[in-house]
């Protein structure tokens, strides 16, 4: 591991702590380096009945092909991934912070088999929200693919089904995360249209020369 790689580590790991004290517990921040925990390579046994959403995929996939289907030029465009955790009452304060660290480090770690990155960016915070329709939820973060190919390629696991065609490093997240979650929301969408206010747009559009 090279010291850019090293320090990179570490300064995910130091937000990913002081979030987990701030946002869900009056403890003490972990100190064990979440990195020196061994990694399954397989993701967890999910439900066994899939949701008609996971069928649909799971047949386009196999219609087109997984090569196809996961390559990153398949359906070219911003894709967000958005993920939601409610934490299990017993996952101490140092298991959550390992849970976020981890997370946060996949804009790093997943990687296609040629050193390509597959994330272009992933952000996390906690449910601040006084609307009161949160679900118990506690955690989000977002992950910005620039293709549903690279979102296919990342998710694998239950759409994706050959480690040939699916991330490594994220399958083994989902492993290690597991024990912690007790409600998981996800949600993604391709980015159709963005409204951004009339004076912004009049402002771009003069850069423009328009």
């Amino acid at each position: 591991m090279d010291v850019r790689s090293l320090l990179s580590r570490r300064f995910v790991w130091g937000a990913a702590a002081l979030m987990s004290v701030a946002g869900l517990s009056q403890g003490f921040a972990a100190k064990a380096d979440p990195y020196s925990l061994p990694i399954a390579t397989s993701g967890p046994v999910t439900s066994d009945a899939p949701a008609s959403a996971t069928v649909a995929s799971q047949q386009l996939a196999r219609q087109v092909g997984y090569a196809q289907f996961t390559a990153a030029d398949w359906h070219v465009g911003t894709v967000r991934h958005m993920v939601m955790f409610k934490y299990k009452k017993d996952a101490t304060p140092a298991q959550r912070a390992e849970v976020a660290a981890r997370f946060l480090h996949l804009a790093q770690d997943s990687r296609r088999p040629d050193g390509r990155s597959v994330v272009v960016s992933l952000e996390t915070g906690f449910q601040n929200s006084g609307e009161g329709v949160e679900g118990g939820l506690q955690q989000a973060f977002l992950v910005t693919f620039r293709s549903e190919g690279d979102r296919n390629y990342y998710v694998g696991k239950p759409v994706v089904t050959d480690p040939a065609f699916f991330d490594p490093a994220h399958e083994a997240f989902k492993e290690f995360a597991e024990p912690y979650i007790d409600k998981i929301m996800i949600f993604d969408y391709d980015v159709l249209v963005v409204s951004a206010p009339a004076e912004k747009a009049r402002k771009t559009s003069r850069k423009s020369g328009k």
